[in-house]
């Protein structure tokens, strides 16, 4: 009789893993890991955690090399020409808006931006993310009239709700990316 139990908790057990793992596997199908490669080497390259930068593209164009916005920002990490301009002219690299739709240029501009930020910002990454949204200047701004002291626990204070929605939106999509990838306990930047 013990047996029976024990072969009925066994299956039980078995079904939940189950679940489990089509779970994690429509997760994943959400929450996808495109241009993998490229956003991994250019990660590595300027110190940035792949995961961030998967949630920044996830957040601002859902993986549409083609996106561009009522404001004209362009390409997965939906980069405002004139932005990737001054990066070209910072970097020496040839720059035409067209280039910001090809996803390997816009990925590695928009690393860039996304270090150049975290440089200026002490690797304060909600204020990273901030500014990658609603601009370095803004951010400085509220930072200094006092209207938000840059914590992600304080993020509703962001006076502009498509910066405040957008800072939100990376860290919990961010937290689900290192939850199905990164395999870690170790803490991570957001």
């Amino acid at each position: 009789m013990l047996f029976l139990k024990w072969r009925t908790v066994a299956r039980v057990i078995l079904i939940l893993v189950g679940f489990i793992a089509i779970g994690l596997w429509l997760l994943r199908l959400t929450y996808p890991m495109p241009y993998r490669d490229t956003i991994f080497d250019q990660a590595r390259i300027n110190q940035l955690d792949p995961y961030l930068v998967l949630a920044v593209i996830r957040v601002e164009s859902k993986f549409n090399p083609a996106a561009e916005s009522k404001k004209g920002a362009l390409g997965l990490m939906q980069v405002m020409p004139e932005t990737a301009e001054w990066i070209a002219r910072q970097t020496g690299i040839p720059f035409t808006p067209e280039m910001l739709l090809d996803p390997h240029y816009n990925i590695s501009i928009g690393i860039w931006y996304l270090n150049d930020l975290r440089r200026e910002f002490g690797n304060n990454w909600t204020l990273v993310v901030a500014a990658y949204n609603g601009g370095r200047g803004n951010v400085r701004q509220w930072l200094d009239d006092g209207r938000w002291d840059g914590r992600l626990e304080t993020a509703t204070a962001i006076p502009y709700r498509e910066t405040r929605s957008f800072t939100l939106k990376v860290a919990r999509t961010y937290r689900v990316y290192r939850m199905l990838y990164a395999y870690t306990l170790q803490p991570g930047v957001l």
